[in-house]
C-alpha cells in the first residue's frame, strides 16, 4: 500500500513491535512521527527510516508518565502537523520486573494506569481536533488479552500491589476508553478500535516479566498494521482484535456505567472539560 499522502504517529516507537510498525510503516512512504524517551534510539530508528529511502520521518520525546509532557506533546505535534490520519497508542509498561513494588508517575498516579492508559486518554483527546480536520482518520490503541476489572474503590491499587493486576486493569481501561470513543465520535469519520497484538512478543517489556516469548514482533506489527491501514478495516470502530480476528473483551468493557465512571475519573485526574467526546 502507498502512504505517502498520510501521516501517521505511534507512541512508543523506538522499540519492539512499534518499531517494527514505524519501519514498515516508513517503507510504504508514509510520514511517520515517532515517540520515546531516549533520543539517542529514537534517531537510530530515524536514520534507519531514512536508509529504506524515507526521509520525512520526525521523533519526539517525551515521557508519557508526566501529563505536563503528555500534553506538551500533543501541542507540539499540533503545531508542526497540518494533518494527522492515524493514531497508534502502542507505549506501555509491562508487570514487570518487580511485580510487588509500587510506583507512581510524577503526577502521583500508578505508574502503570498513568503510563498505559491515563497519558493515551489525555493525549488522544488533545489530538482529536487534529485527527478529525484530517478526516477519514483512525485511532488504535495497543491493549492485551491480559485484562482485569477496575475496582473504582481503588484505581490505583493502594493496597496488596501486584504488578500484573495494575498492567492488567490498564489495558482493559484502554479497551473501555476505545468503546466510549467510537461512540462519541460516531458520524466524525474518526473510528476508534483496540487489540491484543499477539502474545508474549519478543520484546523488552516481555523479557522484563521473567516471560519467554511465544511470538514474533513482525507477527504483532501486522495485526497493528491490519487495523491502523487496512483498507479492509476502514469504518470499522469500537472494535477490539485478538491478532486478526474480532474478539470480546473482559465483561466490564461493555458496562456503561463502568466506562461512564471511567470516562469521569479520567476526565477529572487530567482536567479534561466535558466539552470533548
Amino acid at each position: 500500500m502507498n502512504l505517502d499522502d498520510k501521516t501517521i504517529f505511534i507512541t512508543g516507537s523506538t522499540d519492539g513491535v512499534g518499531r517494527v510498525v514505524a519501519l514498515r510503516l516508513a517503507e510504504a512512504g508514509a510520514e511517520v512521527l515517532v515517540h520515546g524517551r531516549d533520543s539517542v534510539r529514537g534517531e537510530s530508528l530515524l536514520a534507519e527510516m531514512r536508509a529504506k529511502g524515507n526521509d520525512k520521518g520526525r521523533f519526539y520525546r517525551a515521557d508519557l508518565a508526566s501529563l505536563a509532557e503528555t500534553r506538551s506533546l500533543a501541542e507540539t505535534v499540533t503545531r508542526n502537523h497540518p494533518r494527522l490520519h492515524v493514531l497508534i497508542n502502542n507505549a506501555g509498561l509491562g508487570s514487570g520486573p518487580r511485580r510487588n513494588e509500587r510506583s507512581t508517575s510524577r503526577d502521583g498516579h500508578e505508574l502503570r494506569f498513568a503510563v498505559n492508559y491515563l497519558s493515551g486518554f489525555l493525549l488522544t483527546h488533545l489530538l482529536l481536533p487534529l485527527l478529525t480536520k484530517s478526516a477519514p482518520a483512525r485511532i488504535v490503541n495497543v491493549a492485551s488479552l491480559g485484562q482485569q476489572p477496575l475496582d473504582f474503590a481503588d484505581v490505583m491499587l493502594t493496597r496488596g500491589y501486584d504488578g500484573g493486576r495494575a498492567y492488567s486493569q490498564s489495558k482493559l481501561a484502554q479497551i473501555m476508553f476505545t468503546f466510549d470513543l467510537a461512540r462519541g465520535l460516531a458520524g466524525s469519520g474518526v473510528t476508534a478500535t483496540a487489540l491484543h497484538p499477539a502474545t508474549y512478543m519478543a520484546t523488552t517489556m516481555v523479557r522484563q516479566s521473567g516471560v519467554a516469548p511465544m511470538s514474533s514482533t513482525e507477527e504483532g506489527a501486522e495485526a497493528i498494521l491490519n487495523l491502523a491501514i487496512a483498507p479492509a478495516r476502514a469504518g470499522e470502530t469500537g472494535v477490539f482484535y485478538n491478532g486478526l480476528s474480532p474478539a470480546r473483551a473482559n465483561a466490564q468493557a461493555y458496562d456503561e456505567k463502568a466506562r461512564a465512571q471511567l470516562r469521569r475519573l479520567s476526565r477529572e485526574l487530567t482536567g479534561l472539560s466535558e466539552a470533548s467526546p
